[in-house]
Protein backbone atom coordinates (compact mmCIF):
# COMPACT_ATOMS: atom_id res chain seq x y z
CA UNK A 1 0.00 0.00 0.00
CA UNK A 2 1.75 3.20 -1.29
CA UNK A 3 1.75 6.45 0.97
CA UNK A 4 -0.81 7.77 -1.27
CA UNK A 5 -3.26 5.00 -0.68
CA UNK A 6 -3.25 5.74 3.08
CA UNK A 7 -3.79 9.12 3.43
CA UNK A 8 -7.61 10.47 3.36
CA UNK A 9 -8.30 14.03 3.51
CA UNK A 10 -10.30 15.21 6.51
CA UNK A 11 -13.14 17.87 6.28
CA UNK A 12 -10.89 20.49 6.89
CA UNK A 13 -8.89 19.91 4.04
CA UNK A 14 -5.67 17.80 6.30
CA UNK A 15 -4.29 14.71 5.01
CA UNK A 16 -4.68 11.82 7.32
CA UNK A 17 -3.40 8.51 7.69
CA UNK A 18 -5.97 6.03 7.60
CA UNK A 19 -4.17 3.16 8.61
CA UNK A 20 -2.34 4.32 11.51
CA UNK A 21 -3.71 3.29 14.77
CA UNK A 22 -3.98 6.03 17.56
CA UNK A 23 -3.10 4.70 20.85
CA UNK A 24 -4.84 6.60 23.74
CA UNK A 25 -4.00 6.24 27.17
CA UNK A 26 -5.94 7.38 30.31
CA UNK A 27 -4.44 10.17 32.47
CA UNK A 28 -2.27 9.50 34.71
CA UNK A 29 -3.62 9.83 38.36
CA UNK A 30 -3.33 12.83 40.80
CA UNK A 31 -4.24 13.07 44.11
CA UNK A 32 -4.75 16.00 45.51
CA UNK A 33 -4.61 16.15 49.31
CA UNK A 34 -5.63 18.99 52.18
CA UNK A 35 -3.10 19.87 54.59
CA UNK A 36 -3.41 20.68 58.10
CA UNK A 37 -2.98 23.93 59.62
CA UNK A 38 -4.16 25.56 63.30
CA UNK A 39 -6.24 28.16 62.28
CA UNK A 40 -8.94 26.74 59.83
CA UNK A 41 -11.83 25.38 60.88
CA UNK A 42 -13.57 21.81 60.82
CA UNK A 43 -16.42 22.99 59.67
CA UNK A 44 -15.00 24.85 56.94
CA UNK A 45 -12.35 21.71 55.78
CA UNK A 46 -15.89 20.10 55.61
CA UNK A 47 -17.71 22.75 53.69
CA UNK A 48 -14.96 23.07 51.02
CA UNK A 49 -15.10 18.83 50.71
CA UNK A 50 -18.58 18.67 50.00
CA UNK A 51 -18.94 21.69 47.56
CA UNK A 52 -15.51 21.45 45.58
CA UNK A 53 -14.79 18.00 45.76
CA UNK A 54 -18.52 17.04 45.64
CA UNK A 55 -18.20 14.41 49.05
CA UNK A 56 -20.97 13.24 51.39
CA UNK A 57 -21.05 14.57 54.35
CA UNK A 58 -20.00 11.18 55.96
CA UNK A 59 -16.83 11.23 53.31
CA UNK A 60 -15.93 14.87 54.31
CA UNK A 61 -16.38 14.24 58.14
CA UNK A 62 -13.66 11.24 57.94
CA UNK A 63 -11.04 13.02 55.55
CA UNK A 64 -11.32 15.82 57.91
CA UNK A 65 -11.10 13.88 60.86
CA UNK A 66 -7.86 12.48 58.81
CA UNK A 67 -6.59 15.61 58.12
CA UNK A 68 -6.25 16.98 61.93
CA UNK A 69 -5.24 13.80 62.83
CA UNK A 70 -2.31 13.05 60.40
CA UNK A 71 -1.41 16.38 59.34
CA UNK A 72 -3.28 15.82 55.80
CA UNK A 73 -6.10 13.66 54.17
CA UNK A 74 -6.86 12.68 50.51
CA UNK A 75 -9.54 14.85 49.17
CA UNK A 76 -9.40 12.98 45.62
CA UNK A 77 -7.75 11.35 42.64
CA UNK A 78 -8.13 12.73 39.42
CA UNK A 79 -6.34 13.66 36.11
CA UNK A 80 -3.53 16.62 36.57
CA UNK A 81 -5.66 19.52 35.03
CA UNK A 82 -8.70 18.84 37.15
CA UNK A 83 -6.23 18.29 40.38
CA UNK A 84 -4.61 21.59 39.75
CA UNK A 85 -7.75 23.19 39.03
CA UNK A 86 -9.47 21.69 42.44
CA UNK A 87 -6.81 22.41 44.73
CA UNK A 88 -6.67 26.13 43.31
CA UNK A 89 -10.84 26.65 43.65
CA UNK A 90 -10.14 25.22 47.49
CA UNK A 91 -7.17 27.65 48.30
CA UNK A 92 -8.98 30.54 46.63
CA UNK A 93 -11.99 29.66 48.94
CA UNK A 94 -9.91 29.61 51.84
CA UNK A 95 -7.97 32.92 51.79
CA UNK A 96 -11.84 34.48 50.43
CA UNK A 97 -12.44 32.94 54.46
CA UNK A 98 -9.71 34.18 55.83
CA UNK A 99 -8.02 30.83 56.39
CA UNK A 100 -4.48 29.44 55.43
CA UNK A 101 -5.66 26.19 54.06
CA UNK A 102 -3.37 24.21 52.16
CA UNK A 103 -3.93 21.61 49.06
CA UNK A 104 -1.00 19.34 47.55
CA UNK A 105 -1.04 17.34 44.21
CA UNK A 106 1.43 14.66 43.91
CA UNK A 107 1.46 12.07 41.59
CA UNK A 108 -0.62 8.79 42.66
CA UNK A 109 2.04 6.23 44.06
CA UNK A 110 4.56 9.50 44.80
CA UNK A 111 5.38 10.49 48.40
Amino acid sequence: MSKKDREEETDYGCLALADKKTQLRRPRPWCVFLLNDDYTTMDFVVKVLRSVFGRSLEEAEAIMMKVHREGRGLAGVYPLDIAESLAAETMQKARAAGFPLRCEVKIQGGK
